[in-house]
């Protein structure tokens, strides 16, 4: 094997032994597993461009090159994501503890915001609960100091009633909550809102237990992808 191409697995080798190497409990380790990742992959994409420009040493360069530019790439995202959870977690701390508002890192870097309906919403309705007007306070407030990420709102219910009124209840409520960001100063170009109806439940509607944890508005936050 060529030593170019020897030094190059051994760049991406290390890069995965350090992607491997992140604590589970670490609070910045979605940064550096984008960093790893991007890392790994600039290396490769710098490496054959290199190479097919300069095959006397262009290969090497190519990689340290490719693999610096992905992995500032890839932490710049996942710092920026890291700090907004960080936050969302810290201001709804009393809210998660009731079990009223769930706080999620996804794998493709989103964030997912989990409102609990029993307590945001009147029963049967789209109208509000003043006392929910608090968090969303705080959830208009964070959003609005990380401006680079979309706001994607999901309405979704239990089985109970016809399909067709718990589709238009399920749009209903996700646009309440559209509305009420936006009242708080959340720019509408970023939000989209949609009703899922009765169709992706998360547990059986069989128990009133199931049927309460389907009954959600659920909320993606979706990062810019060029955030550096």
């Amino acid at each position: 094997m060529p030593r170019k191409s020897q030094k190059l697995i051994i760049y991406v080798v290390l890069s995965l032994i350090l992607f491997g190497c992140i604590q589970p409990n670490d609070p910045n380790k979605h940064t550096k597993q984008k960093a790893g990742i991007g890392a790994a992959v600039g290396a490769v994409a710098g490496a054959i461009v290199g190479y097919q420009q300069d095959s006397s040493g262009g290969a090497l360069r190519g990689a340290l090159v490719g693999g610096a530019a992905g992995g500032a790439l890839g932490a710049g995202v996942g710092y920026y994501m890291d700090k907004q959870q960080a936050e969302f977690e810290q201001q709804l701390a009393s809210e998660r503890a009731a079990h009223q508002i769930e706080v999620e890192r996804l794998q493709n870097e989103n964030l997912k915001i989990t409102m609990n309906s029993e307590v945001s919403f009147d029963f049967n309705s789209s109208r509000l609960q003043p006392a929910f007007e608090r968090s969303l306070e705080k959830v208009a407030g964070i959003l609005n100091r990380y401006p680079r990420t979309r706001i994607k709102i999901i309405g979704h219910t239990d089985n109970v009633g016809s399909e067709v009124y718990n589709q238009q209840l399920s749009e209903k409520r996700a646009r309440a909550v559209g509305f009420a960001l936006e009242d708080r100063g959340v720019a509408s170009s970023r939000i989209s809102t949609v009703g899922r109806g009765e169709s992706q439940p998360r547990t059986t509607n069989s128990t009133e237990a199931g049927r309460q944890l389907n009954r959600r508005v659920e909320m993606l936050i979706i990062p810019d992808e060029n955030i550096q």
